[in-house]
């Protein structure tokens, strides 16, 4: 019972070390690639990568060859990697749960509007650098094209992604047939035919952007709780490990008597000196 937490800690941790090396290299080939939409995970990819190599390598070391300072360095990192988690989940939480798709009348898809969503992410969106990589990345997933075939009645029976729904046409309102001076959508006069442009500068594009990042995000929240309680029991675990490891350290083995001496207390010699005169005297 001694080494048992150690040997688990030891082998969940050698097991996340080897779970790292595919992460990092991952990250790396993103970082080498070509396409702008894989840019955006490159990042967090070589963070999480490093993060849990590091981990992973002093808590192997530390449980395995009882190195105290090597598995508190490992508790320390791991106790923050567990509140930055819980950060992460509670924030992905509250900024996504504004938004949705509103119906659309005789129509099996939905449309989006970017004033539904959370101000974080509409501030986000906006940004001109960030929206020119997704803009970029949309017309490289090839998107839109898969659109081009379709007849008037799939546009009426066919469900369309939030990302189609919102960048590869105008929103349904708008009415181009016939001169109107009643007012429209402002992305009813920002659509253009040209395969390029199409929709992409429209706010509803953006909204359907923010869309797929809300329903990602709920996956990931997700997955946070999962590895939440993964890591708090790996933590629990952990802390055993280490209490191991310092009494190994100090050569007592669990259960053995350490008081070689044990000192009387203040006022034994004094009771010892007062019995002894009340015999003389009596």
């Amino acid at each position: 019972m001694y080494r048992f937490s150690n040997t688990v800690i030891g082998f969940l941790n050698l097991f996340t070390l080897l779970a790292s090396i595919p992460i990092i290299g991952g990250g790396l080939w993103m970082a080498r690639s070509s396409t702008t939409c894989e840019t955006f995970l490159q990042t967090p990819l070589l963070v999480v990568g490093f993060v849990v190599l590091i981990i992973s390598l002093a808590g192997f070391i530390g449980a395995c060859f009882n190195v105290a300072w090597a598995l508190w360095v490992y508790l320390v990192v791991m106790l923050l990697l567990i509140a930055t988690l819980m950060g992460l989940t509670v924030f992905g939480f509250v900024v996504t749960s504004q938004g949705g798709g509103v119906d659309v009348p005789s129509r099996v898809y939905k449309e989006y509007h970017l004033e539904d969503y959370s101000p974080w992410l509409k501030n986000r969106i906006k940004y001109p650098n960030y929206w020119t990589k997704i803009r970029s990345c949309i017309l490289g997933s090839k998107t839109c094209a898969k659109l081009v075939a379709w007849t008037p009645l799939d546009y009426l029976e066919r469900d369309m992604s939030p990302i189609q729904s919102g960048c590869c046409k105008p929103p349904t309102l708008c009415n181009y047939n016939v001169a109107t001076t009643v007012s429209q959508d402002p992305d009813c006069y920002r659509w253009n035919n040209a395969p390029n442009l199409l929709c992409y500068e429209c706010d509803s594009c953006k909204a359907g952007v923010l869309e797929d990042i809300k329903r990602d995000w709920h996956k990931l929240s997700v997955l946070n709780i999962v590895m939440l309680v993964v890591l708090i029991g790996i933590y629990s675990i952990g802390c055993c490990a280490f209490r191991n490891t310092q009494r190994a350290e100090t050569d007592h083995p669990y259960g053995q008597n350490r008081m070689s001496k044990v000192r009387p207390r203040w006022d034994y010699y004094w009771w010892r000196w007062w019995h002894h005169r009340k015999e003389q005297l009596y």
